[in-house]
C-alpha cells in the first residue's frame, strides 16, 4: 500500500494537524516507511503463539471474595458535600 499527498493531507486535517504543503512529501515518506513495516509484520506465523496481555508474564494469586469491613452508609455519607436520601448528590451535567 502507497500513500499518495492527498492521503496525507486527509490524514492532517482528520488530525487536525497543520502541515504546510512543503511537508507533505517527506510525511508520505515515513507514512510508507511505516506501512511497509507493518507489512513485514503481517508476514510472520504467530499461530502458535498464545495472545498476552502483559509484556511480564503474570500469575496472580485468587482470594475468596468476601464482604468484609462495609455497610455504613452514614459514615460514608458524612464526606459528601451534599447527600439526599441516602445517596450522593451531585450536580446535574445532562440538560
Amino acid at each position: 500500500m502507497s500513500v499518495d499527498l492527498g492521503t496525507v493531507r486527509r490524514v492532517a486535517h482528520l488530525a487536525r494537524i497543520a502541515v504546510r504543503e512543503e511537508e507533505l512529501p517527506a510525511l508520505a515518506g515515513e507514512l510508507n516507511a511505516i506501512l511497509a513495516f507493518v507489512e513485514q509484520l503481517s508476514a510472520i506465523d504467530v499461530s502458535e503463539i498464545e495472545p498476552m496481555t502483559s509484556i511480564v508474564p503474570l500469575a496472580l494469586p485468587m482470594r475468596e471474595d468476601v464482604v468484609s469491613d462495609g455497610h455504613y452508609p452514614d459514615r460514608i455519607l458524612a464526606n459528601a458535600p451534599e447527600a439526599e436520601g441516602g445517596f450522593f448528590t451531585v450536580p446535574k451535567v445532562v440538560e
